[in-house]
């Protein structure tokens, strides 16, 4: 665990590394989270809308044929909870109460059960197919302030301490419906309060996900529980990562007047029509050198370096050279 928490913790260093980012990335990544985030913690609990089928819900505001006006709702309204989580992402943690939690939850059944939108239930629930005896309802709202009071002291792990709000909250099962639905937006906004992006527990994780909490409320250690959750927060790292390589390869890297741009490796590649993995493994073997670094920890090198591509796979084709070969000769050359 200790070594997946620091595996995120780089990857967020390398992330923060881009801030601010670019608006219009930001505005295509908020949109793409949100469909996401929508249809997989709707698909968990039983909706039928497709990925595409939600995106059309969502973002055109349609109707699909065969699918109830409660499958609807629970997109748009998932929709929506996401758009007002994200004015509360600025606020920290400190600004997060029971009538956040019952603010989230009042958005998640709005229109489709208005009695109990935002409300503590008053009687006893069970988790259908599960052992997890959950606590009485009178109980609900010393627990939920409970809850509360943890989460303004909690420390450590960012990541563990929305894992664990999630957990919590299921636990206590406050409401008589929209638990799950409730829980994932806690972690997540807990998550973009501490610079992570949201984690996407995906509908092929269902199984693994409802059994390692009933796991956890049954006495047994949460370590797959844990290890879900950062996976997912990992997976949500490369999204952002992935994209911010696509968007700023092609963005010349400014030096000062006077002084050699560098290449970033995928400029290399275009530009000696290399792939980006052979130069990556030139690279290690010592046959190009590395002019520095970005902030995000990616190579740069100097146009120069184009010339030396070239002389490499010539001596790769044309005199059927070993790596070993090239390395020395281009030493030599030197």
């Amino acid at each position: 665990m200790d070594a997946l928490l620091a595996a995120l913790e780089e990857k967020k260093k390398r992330l923060d590394s881009y801030r601010p980012l670019p608006p219009e990335l930001v505005r295509n990544l908020d949109e793409w989270f949100k469909v996401e985030l929508t249809y997989t913690s709707n698909a968990i609990e039983g909706n039928t809308l497709s990925r595409a089928e939600t995106a059309l819900v969502v973002e055109k505001g349609l109707t699909v044929a065969g699918k109830t006006l409660r499958e609807h709702l629970e997109a748009v309204n998932h929709a929506a909870a996401l758009e007002w989580l994200a004015k509360l992402v600025s606020q920290g943690r400190e600004a997060i109460s029971e009538r956040t939690i019952l603010d989230l939850h009042a958005l998640i059944l709005q229109h489709i059960d208005d009695a109990n939108a935002g409300r503590y239930r008053s009687v006893a629930v069970r988790i259908a197919g599960s052992m997890a005896v959950l606590p009485n309802a009178q109980k609900v709202p010393r627990l939920m302030s409970e809850l509360v009071e943890w989460l303004q002291q909690a420390a450590g792990s960012p990541v563990l301490t929305a894992a664990e709000a999630h957990f919590r909250l299921v636990s206590i099962h406050p409401f008589v419906d929209g638990n799950g639905r409730t829980a994932r937006l806690l972690m997540n906004l807990l998550l973009l309060q501490s610079g992570y992006p949201p984690a996407i527990i995906r509908k092929e994780d269902r199984l693994r996900y409802i059994t390692s909490i009933e796991a956890g409320q049954l006495g047994r250690p949460l370590a797959d529980y844990y290890s879900l959750v950062c996976e997912a927060v990992d997976r949500s790292l490369d999204v952002y990562l992935s994209a911010l390589d696509t968007t700023l390869e092609d963005q010349d890297l400014s030096a000062p007047a006077g002084e050699e741009k560098l290449l970033k490796i995928g400029q290399l590649a275009r530009l000696t029509g290399e792939t980006v993995p052979t130069l990556r493994y030139w690279t290690r073997e010592g046959l190009l050198t590395v002019a520095g670094t970005t902030p995000g920890g990616y190579q740069l090198y100097r146009p120069q370096m184009a010339q030396v591509v070239a002389q490499i796979r010539r001596l790769q084709v044309e005199e059927r050279r070993t790596i070993a070969e090239i390395r020395q000769i281009l030493k030599e050359r030197e």
